[in-house]
C-alpha cells in the first residue's frame, strides 16, 4: 500500500515539477513570442473566447502553451468586473461556462487548461511570481465562477478514471484535483466536500489514495469534522486505506471523541498490519493521545506492537537468501533494506512524539515502569526507555530510577539486553553517546547487578556498532580505569578483558587507548595490574601482527623501568606485568582455533623471550626476599591458571625443584653446627626417621642466619643463593614447586609427598615459665619462627588436602593440629611482645611502609622498658576481623577458647590477663586455599601405621576435632564474608586504605563469586552434619546438667570452641543465602541445589520440588536448631539466617509469625554469661534481634504492652543484679535497649495506620478507636524517650485527630477518655522540657523546640475537633507552669507565663450538634505543653 503511495506521489511530484520547469522557461525571446502567434484560437461568436482575450488570456492550439498577456490577479479581477458587469449578468455566467464546456469537450483543449500559462508580460513589469497558474485554476479564484466551473471538472473526471496515462505522462484526475488545492476559498464547502467523497467511493484503489491525502490541502477548516467522520466510515469498511485515511485524520482538526474512537478501531488491527503501514499508523495513534487516556493508549500500544515480529522474519530470510544466492543480487536484500527503512522511519515517528510530547514519554516510562511480570517485557520497551533517555533531558533521572528498579528485580536481563542491540541495532547506533553515559551512570552505582548491567551496555556497544562507537566504549571504559574508584576500575578491566575476547581484531584498532593507561598504574591495585597486563599482553602477543609491534615495546619499556627500581610498590607493577606477559608468551595453544601453520608448541624464538623475561624478573628481584616470594606467588598462579604450554612447563619444573631442594631442604643426618640462641631439634616429623635417613626443612638456622648474624656476615654467601636463603621465601617457593609438579602429574604428588611428614629444624616452642627470662630480640624471633611455621604448615595443607589415600588424609588433619597448637603458643608471645612486627606471608601488597596493628595486642603491664621492634616492615593494614561482624563476636571467634584465662593464669602469677586475637594478624599468613575445606568431608579417617616390611600393623583412627573444625570455620566464614557480602557493605570510604580488606584473599579474587558460591554449595552437606553433631552435644550437655549451663560437668573450653563453632557454621550459612548473586537467573540453579541439601536433610524428597517447598522445608530444618542454640549471638545469626530463607519466598506471611515466636522465645531465655562481662549479651545484637521481633509479630502494640506492662515491672521489683522473669533478657544493663526499640516501632506503627475517613464503617471507626486506644496506653508507659514523644504526638494529630473528629458523636465517651489519658501523656512531655532546660542538658534541649511546636499544635487540633462537633464552649485555655520530672515547680521560671504553654479544658457542658444534644464529660483537659524531648539515647 505504501509503495503505490509513494509512486503516486513520486509521479505527482514529476508533474508538478514539469510544470514549474515550463512555467520556468516563458521568458523566451520577442521572436519566440511571435512564432507562437499562428498557433492561436480562431474566434467565432463564443462569449467565452472574446472575454477571457479582453481579460488578457489567449487560447492556444497545439503543443503550445494558453498565454497570460497581463498578471493572473489583473485577469482575475478584469473578467469578475466584466462578468458582473454585462448587461446579461447573472445569465453571462452560464454561457461563459457553456462556452468553457464546449471548449473542453476536446481533450486536448482540456489538457492546455489543466497546464499553467504562458507568460507574454515583460519580466520588468511583473509583479507576480515566475510561476502561473493554470486557465482553471485562474477561474476558480473567481468566486461567482466557482461553483459552475466545479461542477463542470466533477462531471468531467469520470471520463478519464479507468484510462490509461497519456503519453506525455500526465495523469488526468490527478491534474483535475490539483485544480482543488490551495484555493484562496471556497464558495459551497459541503457541496465541494459531498462531490469530493462521491468521487473516492467510485475511483480505483490508487486514485483513492490520492484523493484522500489531497483533502486537507483543498478543504478548508469547516469541513475537517464532516470529512473526518466520512472517513472514519470508509476506514471500517476498507483497510486498504487504512494508511492515507490515518495520515489525513493527523492533518485534520477533530473531535477529540471522534479521534478516540478511530483510534481504537485502528489499535484493534495493530496485530495484522504490515511493517510498511506501521509508522503512518504510530504516528496517528500518538498524535491522537490527549493527557487524560496517554498512559492507558502507551499501555496497549507496548504490549500490542511487537517489532521483534515484524524484524527478525525479514532478517531470517536475507541470511537464508545470502547463503544461497552468495555473491548474487537478490530481492530478499532490498527486502531487508526495505523493512530497516520502515522500522527507521517508525523509531523517528517515535523519537518525535516523546521529544516534543512531555505526556507521551512520561506515559510511555509509566506504562514500562507499571509491568510487573518479567516474561511480559520485551526488547521494545528498552529500546524505548534508551530512546526517552537520549532525546528527553528532562527524563533522565526518571529513567534511571525505573532502569535501576527493573535491574534489580530481574525484569531486565542479559538475554534482554543482548536481544534490544540485535534487533534495534540500526536504531541504538544513533544514540551511542546516550547509551555510554547511561553505562558511565551506572557503573556509579552501589549495587552489584546495577554495574553489571552497565558494563553490558558497554559490551553490547562495542559488539553490535560501528569501528567510531567501538572507539568510543574503549574510551569511556579507559576514563573509568583512570578515574581511582576501585570498584569502577575492576569493572571497566573486566569489560575490556571480555571486549578482548569478543573481537580482538576491533580491540587492536583501539589498543593505543588502553596502552595509555600504562602512565596510571600508582593507583591500581595488585590485582587489577594483573588484568590490565593481561589484557595488553593478549593485544601484543596473541597473534603476530605488524600493528602490535608498538605495544610490545612499550610494555618492556614500562616492565625493565618498574623492575629496576629500588621502591616496592614499582618492583611489584614491574614483577606482576613481566609474569602476566611471560604467561601469554608461553601460553598453550594447542585448543586454540588460530593456529599458525599447525604449530602448537613454542618456537625457540618464542621460548628465548620468554625465559630472558624471566631472567630479567629473576635478576632484579632476587636481592629482596619480599619481591622474590612475589615472583613465586605470581608463577605459581600463572601455572595454576593451567595455560602454560608443556614445553614451558617441563624447562622449569627441574629448576624449581632443584633449587628448593639446595636452598631449604637439609638431610636428617646433617645436623645444624653453630652458636643459636635456642637448642635446635627436628620437630613435628610425622615418620619415625633412623639416623641416617630422611630429610628436614632448614628452618631455624635460616632465620638465625639472616636475623642475629652480622650484615657482613650473610653477604658471604653465593650470589646464586642470596634470594633462596631467606626464609620469607620457604612457603612461596613451596607452593610454586607443588603447583608445577602438580600440572605435571595430573595431580599427583608422590614426587614430593616428603615434604608432608618431613621434621622442621625447631627448638622448643612451648615458653613454659621461660617467657620472663627472654629478651626482647629471643621474644621477636621466637614469633617469626611461629610465623614462618606456621605458613609452611598452611602451605602443606593447602598442598596436600586433595589427595585421597587415607594415609595423607590423616596426615592433613595432623597439620592441621599442630596448626591450631602452634596458634596457641603464638598468643603468648604476642602478648608480651606488642610491637612485634611479623615477616610477611601476602606480598602483593601496595605498600610495606605502615606497621601492623599493634593496638590488636595489647600487652598488660608485663612490659619491658625500651622499644621493641623487628628488623622487617609490615605490610601495613589493620586487617581486623571483617567490618560487619559485631565486635562483640571477636571474642567468641576466636582460635583459642574464650575460656583463655584459666591457661594464662599458670605463667602469669598475678599479672593481669592478657588478650590477643590472630585475627588482627591475619594478613601476616598465608592464604589457605577454597580447596583445603574439603577437609570437611571427614568425619572419621583410618590412618595406616605400617611395619617394616610394609604391612599393615595397626590402624589409627584421626578425627577433625573441634579446635580445627573451628579453625577451618573461621577460614572459611572470613572468605566467604570477602567474596559475598553485597558491595554496598564493601564499599571503601574515602581517603580510607584501599587494599587493607582484601589482604590475605589474592588467590581468592582469581576466581568470580559464582566460584566460590558453588564451592560452598559443595560443602552443605558435610557442613551440615557438623551442625547436627554440635546440635547434639549441646543437647546432650543440658540433659547431663538439667539444662544448667554451667553444671558440674561442664568442660568450660569444650563449650566454648563447639559454641564458636556453632557461631560460624551459622554465620557461613547466612553468608551465603543472603548473597545477592541468587537473584540473578544464571545462579537459579545453585540456590535451588542448596536448598535441596537442606531439604534432604529432613528426608529424601522427590527430584523435581518446587522452590516454594524447597524454601518452607529448608526453613523447617533450620528452625530445629533452635532447641540447641548455646549464645545469644548464634541465637541473632539463626534468626537472620531464617528471614534470609524467608526472603525468597513469594509467600513469606505464613512463616513471618514463627520468626517473631523464635525472637520472642530467644528473649525469654537465660543466656550464659562470661567470666568478663557482666552482661553476655551485647547491645547492638539486642536492639537487632528485638527490632526483629517487634517487625514480625502479628501485633506490635501487644507485644510492646506484654514487655512494658509485664516485664518492666517485674524488673522494678526484682534485686539490683536481676533481670525480669518474664523476659531474662531484660534487666538494668539493656533497659535503655528496650526502651529505644519499643519507642521506635510504636511510632512507626501508628504512622502506618491511614486516617479514618466519615466514609467509613462504624465497624471501621470502632476498631481504629480501639486500636489508637492501645497505642496511648502502651505511649504513657515509654513516654520518657523525648525524640520519639515528638514523633509519636505528630503521628497522633495526623492519623487520628481526623478519626475523633467523626467519632466523637457516637463514641464520645471512648474519644473523651482516650483524650484525658493523652494529655497527662503530653503534660509530662511539657516536664521534661522543663528538666532538659534546668539540666542544661544539649542532648535534650535541641528537640524542645520542635515538640513545644508540636503540642502547640495539638491543642489548635482538639479546638478546632471540638467546634466541629459544635461544642466550642466546652474548651477554655490557661497557663500551664514549668516543672521538674517530680512535679516540682521551677521556680527561676515561676514569673514567666509563657504564651505557648497552656492548658486546655473540655467542661462538662451539653452540645447541641445538628438537632441533638451530647453531653461532653467533665475533668477532660488538653494542654498544649510544648514539649522537648527527654531521653537521648
Amino acid at each position: 500500500m505504501v509503495s503505490k503511495r509513494r509512486l503516486s506521489k513520486s509521479e505527482d511530484k514529476e508533474s508538478l515539477i514539469e510544470d514549474v520547469s515550463k512555467a520556468r522557461k516563458q521568458p523566451l525571446s520577442k521572436k519566440t513570442k511571435k512564432s507562437h502567434v499562428h498557433n492561436e484560437v480562431e474566434e467565432n461568436d463564443s462569449i467565452f473566447l472574446k472575454l477571457l482575450k479582453t481579460s488578457g488570456v489567449i487560447l492556444k492550439t497545439g503543443e503550445s502553451q494558453n498565454q497570460l498577456t497581463v498578471d493572473q490577479v489583473v485577469f482575475q479581477k478584469k473578467l469578475f468586473q466584466t462578468l458582473r458587469k454585462h448587461p446579461s449578468y447573472p445569465k453571462i455566467i452560464e454561457e461563459f461556462v457553456s462556452g468553457l464546456e464546449s471548449y473542453i469537450e476536446d481533450q486536448d483543449s482540456f489538457r492546455r487548461c489543466l497546464l499553467s500559462c504562458e507568460r507574454l508580460q515583460d519580466e520588468e513589469a511583473s509583479i507576480g511570481t515566475s510561476y502561473s497558474k493554470s486557465l482553471i485554476k485562474l477561474l476558480l479564484g473567481i468566486d461567482i465562477l466557482q461553483p459552475a466551473i466545479i461542477k463542470t471538472l466533477f462531471e468531467k473526471l469520470p471520463e478519464f478514471l479507468f484510462e490509461n496515462v497519456n503519453s506525455d505522462g500526465l495523469n488526468m484526475p490527478r491534474l483535475i484535483i490539483s485544480q482543488l488545492k490551495w484555493l484562496d476559498r471556497i464558495v459551497d464547502g459541503k457541496d465541494l466536500t459531498t462531490k469530493l467523497m462521491q468521487l473516492i467511493s467510485i475511483a480505483p484503489l490508487y486514485l483513492q489514495h490520492d484523493f484522500v491525502t489531497s483533502l486537507p490541502e483543498i478543504l478548508g477548516d469547516s469541513q475537517h469534522a464532516d470529512v473526518g467522520k466520512e472517513l472514519s466510515d470508509i476506514l471500517m469498511e476498507n483497510t486498504a486505506l487504512t494508511v492515507p485515511i490515518l495520515d489525513v485524520l493527523s492533518s485534520l482538526r477533530l473531535d477529540l471523541k471522534l479521534l478516540s474512537q478511530v483510534r481504537q478501531l485502528v489499535m484493534g488491527k495493530l496485530l495484522s498490519v504490515k511493517l510498511d503501514d506501521l509508522p503512518v499508523i504510530i504516528k496517528f495513534i500518538l498524535h491522537s493521545v490527549t493527557a487524560a487516556d496517554a498512559l492507558e493508549v502507551i499501555s496497549e500500544l507496548r504490549e500490542k506492537l511487537d517489532l521483534q515480529h515484524c524484524i527478525l522474519p525479514s532478517r531470517f530470510q536475507a541470511s537464508q537468501s545470502k547463503l544461497k544466492n552468495k555473491g548474487q543480487q537478490s530481492s530478499s536484500g532490498n527486502q531487508e533494506n526495505n523493512s530497516q527503512d520502515c522500522v527507521i522511519l517508525l523509531f523517528d515517528v517515535i523519537k518525535s512524539a516523546v521529544r516534543y510530547e512531555k505526556i507521551i514519554s512520561e506515559a510511555w516510562i509509566k506504562a514500562i515502569e507499571n509491568t510487573a511480570s518479567v516474561s511480559e517485557h520485551k526488547t521494545f520497551d528498552l529500546a524505548m526507555l534508551l530512546i526517552i533517555y537520549s532525546t528527553n533531558t528532562q527524563t533522565k533521572k526518571y529513567i534511571e530510577r525505573v532502569l535501576r528498579n527493573k535491574i534489580r528485580s530481574g525484569c531486565f536481563q542479559e538475554q534482554l539486553l543482548q536481544s534490544t542491540f540485535y534487533i534495534h541495532d540500526l536504531v541504538l547506533k544513533d544514540i551511542c553517546p546516550s547509551i555510554l553515559s547511561l553505562a558511565q551512570c551506572l557503573l556509579h552505582s552501589l549495587d552489584q547487578s546495577i554495574i553489571l548491567f552497565g558494563s553490558l551496555l558497554y559490551k553490547y556497544a562495542f559488539k553490535f556498532f560501528d569501528t567510531y562507537c567501538q572507539q568510543e566504549v574503549v574510551g569511556a571504559l579507559v576514563t573509568h580505569i583512570c578515574s581511582g574508584n576501585e570498584a569502577e576500575v575492576d569493572t571497566a578491566l573486566d569489560v575490556l578483558r571480555e571486549l578482548v575476547v569478543l573481537n580482538l581484531s576491533a580491540m587492536r584498532l583501539n589498543a593505543v587507548f588502553v596502552k595509555g593507561i600504562l602512565d596510571y598504574l600508582d593507583n591500581m591495585s595488585p590485582q587489577q595490574i594483573r588484568k590490565l597486563f593481561y589484557i595488553l599482553s593478549t593485544l601484543a602477543f596473541s597473534k603476530q601482527h605488524e600493528a602490535s609491534s608498538h605495544i610490545q615495546d612499550d610494555m618492556h619499556l614500562v616492565i625493565r623501568k618498574q623492575l629496576s627500581s629500588t621502591i616496592f610498590k614499582y618492583k611489584l607493577i614491574g614483577i606482576i606485568g613481566a609474569v602476566t606477559m611471560a604467561g601469554i608468551m608461553a601460553a598453550d595453544r594447542s585448543r586454540s582455533s588460530n593456529l599458525t601453520q599447525g604449530r602448537t608448541d613454542l618456537s625457540n624464538e618464542q621460548w628465548t623471550q620468554v625465559t630472558s623475561l624471566l631472567q630479567l624478573v629473576h635478576s632484579c628481584s632476587e636481592q629482596s626476599p619480599p619481591a622474590s616470594a612475589l615472583y613465586y606467588d605470581e608463577f605459581a598462579n600463572l601455572i595454576q591458571g593451567g595455560k602454560l604450554a608443556p614445553k614451558a612447563l617441563e624447562c622449569v619444573g627441574q629448576t624449581i625443584f632443584n633449587d628448593f631442594q639446595d636452598a631449604f631442604v637439609v638431610d636428617f643426618c646433617v645436623f645444624p653446627v653453630g652458636d643459636y640462641p635456642f637448642p635446635v631439634k627436628a620437630l613435628y616429623g610425622l615418620e619415625e626417621y633412623s639416623s641416617h635417613e630422611g630429610i628436614v626443612i632448614n628452618l631455624l638456622p635460616l632465620l638465625f642466619s639472616q636475623d642475629f648474624a652480622e650484615d657482613g656476615d650473610r653477604m658471604t654467601s653465593k650470589e646464586s643463593d642470596q634470594k633462596l636463603v631467606s626464609p620469607l621465601c620457604l612457603a612461596p617457593y613451596f607452593r610454586l614447586l607443588r603447583l608445577c609438579v602438580e600440572k605435571q602429574h595430573n595431580g599427583n604428588l608422590e614426587e614430593i609427598d616428603g615434604l608432608l611428614d618431613c621434621p622442621i629444624f625447631l627448638t622448643d616452642l612451648d615458653p613454659e615459665d621461660r617467657l620472663e627470662s627472654m629478651s626482647v630480640k629471643q621474644h621477636s624471633f621466637m614469633c617469626s619462627l611461629i610465623f614462618l611455621t606456621l605458613n609452611w604448615f598452611r602451605e602443606v595443607v593447602n598442598a596436600f588436602c586433595q589427595q585421597t589415600s587415607p594415609e595423607m588424609k590423616g596426615k592433613v588433619l595432623t597439620r592441621l593440629k599442630h596448626i591450631v597448637e602452634l596458634q596457641r603458643i603464638l598468643e603468648k608471645y604476642l602478648a608480651v611482645t606488642p610491637d612485634y612486627v611479623p615477616p610477611l606471608a601476602n606480598f602483593d601488597l601496595e605498600t610495606l611502609d605502615v606497621t601492623p596493628p599493634t593496638a590488636a595486642a595489647i600487652s598488660a603491664k608485663i612490659r619491658k622498658q625500651g622499644k621493641i621492634g623487628g628488623k622487617r616492615k609490615a605490610d601495613g593494614s589493620k586487617t581486623s576481623s571483617p567490618d560487619t561482624l559485631p565486635k562483640e563476636d571477636s571474642s567468641e571467634c576466636d582460635p583459642t577458647p574464650s575460656n583463655r584465662s584459666q591457661l594464662e593464669k599458670e605463667f602469669k602469677g598475678k599479672e593481669e590477663k592478657t588478650s590477643v586475637s590472630l585475627q588482627s594478624y591475619h594478613a601476616f599468613f598465608r592464604e589457605l586455599d577454597i580447596e583445603v575445606f574439603s577437609i570437611l568431608h571427614c568425619g572419621l579417617v583410618t590412618k595406616f601405621i605400617l611395619d617394616t616390611e610394609m604391612h599393615t600393623a595397626a590402624t589409627e583412627i584421626v578425627q577433625l576435632q573441634p579446635p580445627e573444625l573451628l579453625f577451618l570455620l573461621e577460614d572459611l566464614s572470613q572468605k566467604l564474608e570477602n567474596m559475598l557480602t553485597p558491595s554496598v557493605a564493601r564499599r571503601i570510604p574515602f581517603l580510607k586504605s584501599k587494599g587493607n580488606r582484601n589482604i590475605g584473599f589474592s588467590h581468592l579474587h582469581q576466581r568470580s563469586a559464582q566460584e566460590v558460591a558453588h564451592n560452598i554449595v559443595q560443602l552443605l552437606a558435610p557442613m551440615c552434619n557438623h551442625l547436627e553433631n554440635i546440635h547434639n552435644y549441646f543437647q546432650c550437655l543440658a540433659a547431663e546438667n538439667q539444662g544448667v549451663v554451667d553444671g558440674p560437668r561442664m568442660k568450660v573450653q569444650e563449650y566454648h570452641v563447639m559454641s564458636s563453632c556453632y557461631q560460624r557454621l551459622l554465620q557461613i550459612f547466612h553468608g551465603l543465602f543472603a548473597w545477592s548473586g541468587f537473584f540473578q537467573p544464571e545462579n537459579h540453579n545453585l540456590l535451588y541445589s542448596a536448598l535441596e541439601v537442606l531439604t534432604n536433610r529432613l528426608k529424601q524428597g522427590e527430584p523435581d520440588q518446587s522452590l516454594e517447598e524447597l524454601l518452607r522445608q529448608s526453613f523447617n530444618y533450620l528452625q530445629n536448631f533452635s532447641h540447641s542454640i548455646p549464645s545469644f549471638q548464634c541465637a541473632l545469626y539463626l534468626i537472620r539466617l531464617l528471614m534470609v530463607i524467608l526472603e525468597k519466598s513469594t509467600a513469606p506471611a505464613q512463616n513471618k509469625e514463627k520468626i517473631a515466636s523464635l525472637a520472642k522465645q530467644f528473649l525469654c531465655r537465660v543466656w550464659p554469661s562470661g567470666e568478663k562481662e557482666k552482661n553476655s549479651i551485647p547491645t547492638e545484637q539486642l536492639h537487632t534481634l528485638l527490632s526483629i521481633y517487634l517487625q514480625h509479630t502479628n501485633s506490635v502494640l501487644k507485644a510492646i504492652e506484654e514487655i512494658a506492662g509485664i516485664g518492666v515491672p517485674e524488673l522494678i521489683n526484682s534485686p539490683k543484679d536481676a533481670s525480669s522473669s518474664t523476659f531474662p533478657t531484660l534487666n538494668r544493663h539493656t533497659f535503655v535497649i528496650f526502651f529505644r526499640v519499643m519507642m521506635a516501632e510504636l511510632e512507626k506503627t501508628v504512622k502506618g495506620l491511614q486516617a479514618g475517613t466519615a466514609a467509613d464503617s462504624q465497624q471501621i471507626h470502632e476498631e481504629k478507636l480501639l486500636y489508637w486506644n492501645m497505642a496511648v496506653r502502651d505511649f504513657s508507659i515509654l513516654i520518657n524517650l523525648i525524640k520519639y514523644g515528638r514523633l509519636f504526638v505528630e503521628a497522633f494529630l495526623k492519623q487520628c485527630m481526623p478519626l475523633l473528629d467523626f467519632s466523637f458523636r457516637k463514641h464520645r465517651e471512648d474519644v473523651l477518655s482516650l483524650l484525658e489519658t493523652f494529655q497527662l501523656d503530653t503534660r509530662l512531655l511539657h516536664h521534661l522540657c522543663g528538666h532538659s532546660k534546668i539540666h542544661q542538658d544539649t542532648k535534650l534541649t535541641k528537640h524542645v523546640p520542635l515538640l513545644k511546636k508540636t503540642l502547640e499544635l495539638l491543642v489548635c487540633r482538639v479546638k478546632a475537633m471540638l467546634i466541629f462537633n459544635n461544642c466550642r464552649e466546652a474548651f477554655w485555655l490557661g497557663n500551664l507552669k514549668n516543672r521538674d520530672l517530680q512535679g516540682e515547680e521551677i521556680m527561676s521560671q515561676n514569673s514567666e507565663e509563657s504564651e505557648d504553654d497552656t492548658a486546655s479544658q473540655v467542661s462538662k457542658s451539653k452540645a447541641t450538634e445538628d438537632g441533638e444534644e451530647d453531653e461532653v464529660s467533665d475533668g477532660e483537659k488538653e494542654q498544649d505543653s510544648e514539649e522537648s524531648d527527654g531521653d537521648s539515647d
